[in-house]
Formats: C-alpha cells, sequence, structure tokens
C-alpha cells in the first residue's frame, strides 16, 4: 500500500513538473517573439486537446503547445453548445455587487426598493431611455445608476448637468422619459471620471449595462419582463 501511494505521488510530481514546464515553455516563446505578451498572467490548458488558454489581465488568447501559434478568437464548445471564451471573460470580468462604489451613483427608489440592481446608462443612448421606460414598470426595487458618459462628448456634458443637478432623480427621468433639456450646471465630476474608469476595468463597453445582485450582468436594453425574471431568480437563489 505505502508502495502504491509512493508510486501515485511520484507520478502526479511528474505531472505537475510536466505542466509547469509546458506553461514556462509557451511563456517564454510568446514573450520573445511578441513584446506585448511579456507579461503573461496566466496560462492553462483548454477542453480542446493541445490548445492553451493565455490570459493577460482580462484579455485571452489561445496558443499551441510551442507558443509558435497565436489565435485571438471565440473558442465554441459545439456539443455543450457554449461560448467558452465569452464564459471564460464574463467570469474574468465579474463585479461583485456588494464592492460597487455606489457613492458615485444616484439612487431610485420604487416601492419597498427590496431588490436591487445597478445600471451603467448614457444619457445620449437611445436603448437606455427604452429600458428606462420598460423599468418603471418594476416595482418593489432599488436603482443605483451610475452614468457613464461614452457615446460622444456631448454625453459628458449631459451627465455633468445630471450630476451635479439639485435633484438628480428628477433631471434623470426628465431627460429620459420626457426628453427635456437638462440645465446647465457645475460641481466636482470626479465620481464620473471613476465611473469610465470603472467601466474600462470590467470591459463595460456599451449601454445600458444592468448589474444584478449576484453579479450577473446583462449588456443592452432588456423587458420589464425579462428584469423581474432576473430577480426573481437572484431572490430565489440566495
Amino acid at each position: 500500500m505505502k508502495f502504491v501511494t509512493t508510486l501515485l505521488a511520484g507520478a502526479a510530481l511528474v505531472m505537475s513538473t510536466g505542466v509547469f514546464a509546458q506553461e514556462a515553455a509557451i511563456r517564454k516563446a510568446l514573450g520573445e517573439r511578441i513584446p506585448q505578451l511579456q507579461n503573461i498572467d496566466e496560462v492553462v490548458a483548454t477542453p480542446m486537446k493541445g490548445l492553451y488558454e493565455v490570459r493577460i489581465g482580462t484579455d485571452v488568447f489561445y496558443t499551441d503547445a510551442s507558443g509558435n501559434y497565436l489565435i485571438q478568437g471565440e473558442l465554441i464548445d459545439t456539443k455543450g453548445r457554449r461560448n467558452l471564451t465569452e464564459d471564460r471573460i464574463n467570469k474574468l470580468t465579474a463585479i461583485d455587487f456588494n464592492a460597487l462604489p455606489f457613492a458615485d451613483a444616484f439612487t431610485m427608489v420604487r416601492g419597498n426598493g427590496k431588490r436591487k440592481i445597478a445600471v451603467f446608462e448614457d444619457p445620449n443612448c437611445g436603448y437606455c431611455k427604452r429600458f428606462e421606460k420598460d423599468l418603471q414598470n418594476v416595482n418593489d426595487v432599488t436603482v443605483y445608476l451610475f452614468l457613464y458618459p461614452i457615446l460622444s462628448p456631448d454625453s459628458a456634458e449631459k451627465s455633468r448637468n445630471i450630476w451635479c443637478a439639485k435633484d438628480r432623480v428628477k433631471e434623470w427621468e426628465d431627460h429620459m422619459l420626457r426628453d427635456k433639456v437638462t440645465p446647465s450646471a457645475s460641481c466636482d465630476t470626479a465620481a464620473i471620471q471613476r465611473n469610465l474608469a470603472l467601466g474600462r476595468k470590467h470591459k463595460i463597453t456599451g449601454t445600458p449595462t444592468i448589474i444584478f445582485q449576484d453579479g450577473t450582468r446583462v449588456p443592452g436594453a432588456i423587458s420589464a419582463q425579462d428584469v423581474e425574471k432576473r430577480l426573481t431568480q437572484v431572490s430565489a437563489a440566495k
């Protein structure tokens, strides 16, 4: 029995050494040939034999065992019908809802406000306006609105005027729901800059982007029914 245990331990050590050597070889080859790949964070085998994932921050690439070829694209599991690259990036860019800087958002409460979502929106975003209208049909929810002006220079100006207004919620709803022009205002807008930095960090590239309490995120406008469905799923999972 002792012999078998020793043999298994030895096999595990050999396997571990082989994996480490493989990773080192890939790091060395890619780092020497492509300057942007000199600081690789992680190299792991994928479910596809002979293909390895190379991760730098939240960017994912694929390579062969020797680092001779590099692929920038999506890996699809056709049998499982899953986009493995998308799943991986979603995991890497997942946002801890409770760690969000809520002081950099303004809050809208409907009903008892028990359920919570965070939304990144641009005041010039047509899809955001549609989403805001649908959101009026969702009750008992607290919405943390992060201004995220990424569509145009004018978006930054409108976001400033809304953030600096005496009643941010009123000005936001007047603008998004009733197409009213927000009066010019000025104040410290460092919060908006932090929102932009936060969005870049988590690869928020479009608006609206909705984040639920379980950390799941939805890019794009969804209906009130879909919001309700996801809120119910989150509540049931608690």
